[in-house]
């Protein structure tokens, strides 16, 4: 298994620090947050030979740059169309820096929508993209969240576009919280599918984020059933305002996380 962290636990991190930090504690990747005010400087005004610096020190560093983090959604006609040309953007950035994943959202349904209109016109703006996505080799990632918990809707995106380039960004908190299906469910769900994961462990009946193993997810069951399919793709930790402070929970949760698979063996 490959292992990242989004750049939420170290906002005010630069590139360098971000990379350096992930080496030390034998992280894989790190997932950049764009337009999100942090501080490793992967943004869409980066110049082109700010893209090949960046490029250059992942590289360098022998950490990936896994997966751009983004906020296109789609599920809004009043507003598809700009996040279909942000996309645009966002495939470009991510091709130009090396990343081979680009997180996307369905977002909030738009006002009078129902779920198969609202599933027709998230489906039709990932295939408007696909083919920007297949010439630049980045796969583009809807994530299990928002009104797109359940991953039967995200499957059901997913089947109507139909390329493999565009897949599934499975967090395995939404589902769950929302009682839409378990972690084996969902993963039965979009198996197919499954290019990226968000991962966190989290108490359930609060919502509250806690470290590794002290909360309701079981990140074991995770690693094992990945185990079953050809998973290339990152499970990347995603810790958002957490009070665990950077310097305690990264290096920790990737010694957890190992273990978890060394038991596996």
């Amino acid at each position: 298994m490959k292992y990242s962290f989004m750049t939420f636990s170290t906002p005010n991190l630069s590139l360098d620090e971000n990379l350096a930090l992930a080496k030390k504690h034998g992280w894989d990747g790190i997932e950049p947050r764009t337009v999100s005010k942090h501080g490793h400087g992967v943004e869409f005004d980066a110049s082109p030979a700010k893209r090949n610096e960046i490029r250059a020190k992942a590289e360098d560093a022998g950490v990936a740059l896994c997966c751009i983090a983004t906020s296109c959604r789609y599920a809004d006609p009043a507003t598809v169309a700009e996040h279909v040309e942000t996309t645009k953007r966002a495939l470009d950035l991510a091709a130009d820096v090396g990343s081979p994943s680009l997180r996307v959202f369905g977002g909030k349904v738009g006002d009078g929508l129902s779920r198969e209109d609202a599933i027709n016109l998230v489906a039709d703006s990932l295939s408007s993209v696909a083919e920007q996505a297949a010439a630049r080799d980045v796969n583009i990632t809807l994530e299990t969240h928002d009104d797109w918990c359940d991953p039967n809707h995200v499957a059901a995106v997913l089947k109507k576009v139909n390329h493999p380039k565009i897949g599934a960004n499975w967090d395995i908190w939404h589902p769950v919280r929302h009682k839409y299906a378990t972690l084996a469910e969902s993963f039965e769900i979009l198996k197919p599918w499954i290019k990226h994961l968000h991962i966190h462990d989290i108490e359930l009946s609060s919502g509250k984020q806690v470290a590794m193993g002290a909360g309701d997810l079981d990140h074991k069951e995770v690693i094992a059933l990945l185990k079953t399919i050809d998973f290339d793709g990152y499970l990347s930790g995603e810790w958002i305002g957490w009070d665990d402070p950077w310097e305690t929970h990264i290096p920790r949760e990737i010694k957890i996380l190992r273990q978890y698979e060394s038991e596996l063996r």
